[in-house]
């Protein structure tokens, strides 16, 4: 069974921390998710090999805005203008930091 994000909340302008269903706590800095982008532009279409070199996404990146997408993911605006990726509950629960090997 899928964890399910109970409380969505942007901390300040450089963290974002999910609560799940299951009592598990998620923070994610934004530096962070951006290198984790699965979007066209980061990601190739076909083999999913990343096309982002997560070096060079600036250390002090931030995100003026989070946007719930239907009721099954989250899209951010980072401040070095990228926007189009779309995080899944799904994917944010895999690459949750603390839960990663």
């Amino acid at each position: 069974m899928t964890a399910y994000p109970e409380k969505l909340e942007k901390v300040g302008d450089e963290k974002f921390r999910i609560r799940w269903d299951d009592g598990h706590v998620s923070e994610y800095g934004f530096r962070y998710l951006r290198q984790q982008c699965r979007c066209a532009a980061c990601r190739d279409e076909f083999t999913g090999a990343p096309l982002l070199d997560p070096e060079s996404v600036p250390n002090d990146l931030k995100a003026s805005k989070a946007t719930l997408v239907g009721n099954y993911a989250v899209a951010f605006q980072f401040s070095d203008g990228h926007g189009s990726g779309i995080y899944t509950f799904e994917a944010l629960r895999q690459i949750c930091p603390c839960c990663k090997k």
